[in-house]
């Protein structure tokens, strides 16, 4: 049972070895920044967890606690989206703060007015 463990959590680290290294180099490499947003977002949150995932195995194996590991990976689903959906919110309030839009008609539903500025 142990040889098992040790394989799979041998196995689970290459993997996630291989997606934190993708999505590092793909945060190197895109352009864009939403498009820089989508490599860590993604395959790093899936290479950290498969990361933690190997420290729960050989935690299993070596009989030891792995609470905390369950906690990290759980925070880290979690967190992921949010600050990625944050990121591009901001990315793409800074995109249209470059090219205004023209003024509307009716500026009652204006968040952006020609003369207000951005919106607080």
């Amino acid at each position: 049972m142990s040889t098992v463990l040790e394989i799979l959590t041998a196995v689970t680290l290459i993997i996630g070895a291989i997606f934190t290294l993708v999505g590092s180099y793909g945060l190197l490499k895109l352009d864009d920044p939403m498009k820089r947003l989508h490599a860590p977002t993604k395959a790093g949150t899936l290479g950290v967890g498969a990361l933690i995932t190997a420290s729960i195995l050989h935690s299993f194996a070596t009989g030891g606690n792995s609470v905390h590991e369950v906690l990290i990976v759980a925070f880290l689903f979690v967190t992921a989206p949010i600050s990625a959906h944050f990121i591009s919110k901001v990315n793409i309030h800074r995109k249209r703060c470059e090219t205004p839009p023209p003024p509307p008609e009716d500026t009652s539903w204006a968040t952006l007015g020609p003369s207000d500025g951005p919106a607080s």
